[in-house]
């Protein structure tokens, strides 16, 4: 990392700002760098042992995003095949697919294998202007695989320009050994698992999936109030099928999310909206499903919940890491503002993680985590909707992505 950078000739900068509670846009700024942070905004900044030109073009916060599975070996291609010839997600599941089928691939693969696996999805989210992302363990499914499938992650973050922000998923499905004594995967979870995390030290957050067909409101409740006992902060797969109550749970245990919601009752709203629950909206599952039912993110916005936006990355149900694609379906199905799926997608979705006070947005004090555009507005990243104009992405004041580049990054190993 350099000293210093400058970022001049800049046609607009948008940002969420804090002081101002909202979305702003500055034209004909400069923004200094040093060690890391940002220093100043202003219509002039002093010199710099490096300057960057952005000829006039957009520049924002690297994206933020809050929901991904990337801890898998292989993907599920099959699903996809057998959804678009009619077959539902939950028929797939019910028939072996689904969630346990990436269980062996996990289990059975080296920490070495994984890394490089969750390292190649990194390199994309990077190209694709994002420099936090949440990552979840949950294919696994005994106490070895979730340890390993946590200490990939935080290998990776070490080792990686982005920052992963670590959850523990074991309540994502029961495994096969289970399938006939939920009760005692349960108490797995919460007597062996839970504390066996929390010794590792690695995760920050503790997800449930709560569905029909998955964990119930009573047994994800245990889950969370086990994982709230050793400090693990909870979030909550809500409401995705059918309304299970999950809104619900979520308000109960002071959950910093729910995540999904496409299912969620007027009262599971309002349940949220009282608690301050952060609603995560996934309308890339909804995409790739197949499915016509959107997350009602004009009732969240409208009862006053916070509204962030995610890609769900995962190896069946929905393979999309671009952000940009996210704010395109949330404009045109969720019928967010542009403003408002911007937030979305950068400080609210910093807001469900906890970072906040460094990421999410440009301002003095925080993380150099930005992107310069090959586009001069906002308006134009979900017009394009997959021709994604990245010129540059900057992470903690180091030029990670260049497309000028041979290959696009510049840190060694990440090509």
């Amino acid at each position: 990392m350099v000293s210093s950078i400058k970022l001049k000739n800049i046609g607009q900068l948008a940002t969420f700002n804090t002081d101002r509670n909202k979305l702003v846009t500055l034209s004909d700024v400069e923004i200094l760098i040093k060690d890391g942070y940002i220093l100043a905004i202003a219509s002039q900044v002093r010199e710099a042992s490096v300057e960057i030109d952005c000829g006039h073009a957009l520049v924002t916060p690297g994206f933020v995003d809050p929901h991904t599975h990337p801890v898998f070996l292989h993907g599920r291609e099959n699903e996809f095949e057998l959804r678009i010839k009619g077959t539902s997600y939950q028929e797939i599941s019910e028939a072996g697919g689904g969630i346990r089928s990436s269980i062996e691939g996990v289990r059975n693969a080296s920490e070495n294998t994984l890394y490089k696996k969750v390292v190649g999805r990194m390199d994309r989210f990077l190209r694709l202007g994002t420099t936090t992302v949440e990552s979840k363990s949950g294919y696994g499914l005994d106490i070895d695989s979730e340890l390993k499938s946590l200490q990939v992650i935080d290998k990776v973050n070490k080792n990686h320009p982005i920052e992963i922000i670590p959850t523990f998923l074991g309540a994502h499905d029961f495994p096969l050994e289970f399938a006939e004594n939920r009760d005692g995967y349960i108490d797995e979870i919460c007597q062996s698992m839970i504390p066996a995390v929390s010794k590792q030290g690695i995760a920050i957050f503790c997800d449930v999936f709560c569905e029909k067909g998955y964990f119930s409101q009573e047994d994800s409740e245990r889950i969370l109030n086990t994982a709230i006992s050793y400090n693990l902060i909870p979030r909550i797969h809500a409401d995705e099928f059918q309304d299970s109550g999950a809104a619900f749970l979520a308000a109960k245990v002071g959950a910093i999310s729910a995540d999904h919601l496409m299912a969620v009752s007027k009262s599971g709203i309002e349940a949220l909206s009282r608690a301050d629950v952060i609603a995560i909206l996934l309308p890339g599952t909804t995409y790739s499903l197949g499915s016509n039912t959107w997350a009602p993110a004009r009732e969240l916005i409208n009862n006053n919940v916070t509204v962030a936006l995610a890609t769900d990355f995962n190896p069946g149900s929905c393979h999309i890491q671009s952000m940009p694609f996210i704010i395109s379906l949330a404009c045109n199905y969720l019928k967010m503002t542009l403003e408002e799926a911007f937030i979305g997608a950068t400080f609210s979705a910093a807001q469900s993680l906890a970072c906040a006070d460094r990421a999410g947005s440009l301002e003095v004090g925080k993380q150099a985590d930005l992107v310069i555009w090959g586009i001069k507005t906002l308006i134009e990243i979900p017009y394009n909707v997959t021709d994604i104009p990245v010129q540059k992405v900057i992470k903690s004041g180091s030029i990670v992505y260049d497309s000028d580049k041979v290959g696009g990054f510049t840190q060694m190993g990440f090509e």
